[in-house]
């Protein structure tokens, strides 16, 4: 199997109202290799945000931040800075760094948000570039995120249209004719994460096309990007270590270790939870 993945030129800066289907569409238009089945266009989730206004004011960037978050997985202040990390689960189910609020490469105080339904912004680029070229095109759209226990950042899906998101290999077997039984490569973050070689933070080519995984790509109505996140029951990793510790703690105490300090030491100290 071989893949091609290239940096597509030629996009102007993004502004609010843009039609960015029919600028990706220009640009693939020009670009010598043009567009064939199977090609999927990995676009960088800022310009997405940009073409569609999601620019709010905010003197405060933690406000906007906090506006954006359903729940706290983790939160940090660096001592030699002052500064707060933030580690949250916004309103699309992704647990990422600031709720994913860029502040970088805005208008003075705005930030700009997320795309409201990635998904679907995937999904309207991808019919327009369709009905345009005649081809079975998928798009992704890509953020950037760090990773539990490595350090860095990579890019991820957090937007799909037209391409399976992971590829099942389930019940099938490996080279030595064992099965494999919980194997679900998430082959739209693997995408994304390779585009961000071509595209790059300060390249001024915020998208991307990765042609030779055709085998991926297939109807508007595959399910997007919003089944990639682990939440609720299915997510192990809710809190951060000092915010699970805190509250086992709290739990412990008051579940039974005052009644036994009680019982064996005297008066049990106040908890510090």
């Amino acid at each position: 199997m071989m893949m091609q993945l290239w940096g597509l030129e030629g996009i102007p800066e993004i502004t609010a109202g843009d039609e960015l289907a029919s600028l990706i569409g220009d640009a693939l238009e020009r670009d010598p290799r043009g567009a064939l089945d199977g090609d999927i266009v990995v676009v960088t989730s800022k310009i997405v945000s940009k073409a569609e206004g999601r620019f709010v004011t905010a003197d405060d960037r933690e406000d906007a931040i906090t506006a954006e978050t359903v729940r706290v997985v983790a939160s940090r202040t660096n001592p030699a800075t002052g500064s707060t990390t933030r580690i949250v689960e916004n309103r699309l189910g992704i647990v990422q760094a600031a709720a994913g609020v860029d502040a970088s490469n805005t208008p003075e105080g705005t930030v700009l948000l997320l795309p409201v339904d990635p998904d679907a912004s995937a999904r309207a680029i991808a019919a327009a570039l369709r009905a345009r070229f005649g081809r079975e095109i998928g798009v992704l759209v890509s953020d950037t995120m760090g990773r539990a226990w490595r350090d860095g950042q990579i890019d991820q899906a957090i937007g799909s249209a037209g391409v399976r998101v992971f590829e099942d290999l389930r019940g099938s077997t490996d080279t030595q004719g064992r099965p494999l039984v919980v194997t679900l490569p998430c082959v739209a973050d693997e995408l994304c994460s390779a585009a961000e070689l071509v595209k790059g933070k300060a390249t001024g080519i915020p998208v991307a096309v990765v042609r030779g995984r055709a085998d991926l790509v297939g109807s508007l109505d595959l399910p997007g990007a919003r089944t990639i996140p682990r939440t609720g029951p299915n997510d192990m990793f809710r809190k951060g270590y000092d915010e699970a510790h805190a509250d086992g703690f709290g739990a412990g105490y008051d579940s039974g270790y005052a009644e036994g300090y009680e019982a064996g030491f005297g008066e049990a100290p106040e908890s510090s939870s």
